[in-house]
């Protein structure tokens, strides 16, 4: 066999996505081309991108979708606006990808990767780990965070079913007091421009629902969500969820559906109706639209929030990988 590895620039990136000869796994949504232009866009600055594409012959097996800081290598990304990454690999050819690879940094004056964040069944962790550590090379590999997850039953009472039965009575209570308040709207759309003042109104309930969040909103942060928003909508992986009373919004929310996976994202709320627990509750109502809708996996993101593990989902650790490459 014949491996060779070429640079690519991040517009060529979606080529890669859509030609259907390849087996490339694209695992997560934050490492679509899409998610990643954006990044670059808002985030890129004076940084150097480093894509390398591994091929078998005439035939990619993967693609290492790098940022260069001096001599050092990281995902074109960030763990503020991406809860975790890996390398898009053909499956089946991560050793051979994982080998290539190294050789093609060290060549290139490339001394270290410091990757995060990765989960434990990504090729980071699972392949790349043990091939460094077979070279000989320094890895350090430790946990550094948490995401929540959990797997979506076929209907809305086995979902209730799932939960212990104090939660189980709370999701109850809270969803009939709820709609005991007056007229419930729940709005889920694709498409920001078919909820009016959808992102303007995010933006205020996310920084008055929470002073961190306030905080977390810089300038260029809100660029960021904006472009994203737009983006991915054309992409056709946005979801959008309005919890409104008396057309009211009360609560929003902004996911991501990709591969019968969905991403809660983000999320805010007016404090003004605290007393109806519509922050939970928008979840919980987005959780039953998807439960509805077939799909697979909820993925609450990363944190530790007790509201995740409350509604279901169980915990998956990140990891940071450092390999010294020299």
């Amino acid at each position: 066999m014949s491996y060779s590895v070429t640079e690519a620039s991040l517009d060529s990136l979606e080529a890669y996505r859509s030609d259907p000869q390849l087996k490339l796994n694209w695992s997560s949504v934050f490492i679509t081309t899409a998610w990643l232009q954006v990044w670059w866009q808002v985030f890129g600055g004076d940084q150097e991108p480093f894509i390398r594409v591994v091929r078998d012959g005439d035939r990619v097996i993967g693609i290492a979708p790098l940022r260069l800081d001096n001599d050092a290598a990281a995902f074109i990304g960030d763990t503020d606006v991406c809860d975790y990454q890996d390398f898009i690999i053909e499956p089946g050819s991560e050793n051979a990808f994982f080998e290539t690879l190294l050789d093609d940094l060290r060549e290139n004056g490339v001394k270290s990767m410091d990757l995060k964040h990765v989960r434990h069944d990504s090729t980071v962790y699972t392949k790349l780990k043990d091939i460094a550590e077979k070279r000989n090379l320094e890895v350090n590999c430790f946990q550094q965070d948490i995401s929540v997850e959990m797997d979506l039953p076929d209907n809305w009472e086995a979902y209730l079913g799932m939960l212990n039965s104090r939660q189980r009575h709370e999701v109850r209570r809270k969803l009939r007091r709820l709609s005991e308040a007056g007229n419930i709207e729940y709005i889920w759309s694709e498409n920001a421009a078919d909820v009016p003042g959808f992102i303007d109104n995010f933006f205020k309930m996310f920084t008055e629902s929470r002073d961190d969040k306030a905080e977390f909103l810089t300038a260029k942060m809100e660029s960021f969500f904006r472009l994203l928003i737009e983006v991915m909508a054309v992409a056709c992986v946005l979801k959008l969820g309005v919890l409104r009373l008396d057309g009211r919004d009360m609560a929003s929310i902004i996911c991501f559906d990709y591969n019968d996976n969905i991403y809660l994202y983000n999320s805010g709320y007016d404090p003004e109706f605290n007393y109806l627990s519509v922050g939970l509750l928008s979840k919980v109502l987005c959780i039953k639209e998807n439960i509805e809708s077939g799909k697979k996996i909820f993925d609450f993101l990363k944190g530790d929030e007790p509201y995740k593990f409350h509604l279901g989902g169980q915990e998956i650790p990140l990891y940071r990988c450092q390999v010294s490459i020299t």
